[in-house]
């Protein structure tokens, strides 16, 4: 935990306000047997500094801004496996659901 110490101190994240965004479920450490910060977890870290000091968004804010940061990661990997699936198809199939999403870009008529 000493290692997670020096890096917290490194991005100016003290180790108790670190402890509190955990606490408020801002932050999932890793599992107890592989104990500290993951890259992501210091990265959202940072995001949650940013927000708070440079920004001055309220802690209500900050777990909105999560929330929907969270969403649109989640959406994302739903579309990459929604495009890996699409990909899996045969052509005919491929090019009927390029012919149905055109059609729903043009709207009604």
């Amino acid at each position: 935990m000493a290692e997670d110490t020096d890096t917290l101190r490194r991005l100016h994240i003290e180790v108790a306000t670190m402890e509190r965004w955990v606490a408020a479920g801002w932050i999932a450490p890793c599992a107890p047997e592989a104990p500290g910060y993951t890259e992501a977890d210091l990265a959202r870290a940072c995001l949650i500094r940013d927000l708070r000091e440079a920004m001055g968004v309220n802690e209500e804010g900050v777990g909105v801004a999560l929330g929907l940061l969270d969403q649109i990661h989640g959406l994302r990997h739903a579309l990459r496996r929604v495009a890996a699936a699409v990909h899996g198809l045969p052509e005919p199939a491929r090019q009927e659901i390029l012919v149905v999403l055109r059609e729903l870009d043009e709207g009604p008529a």
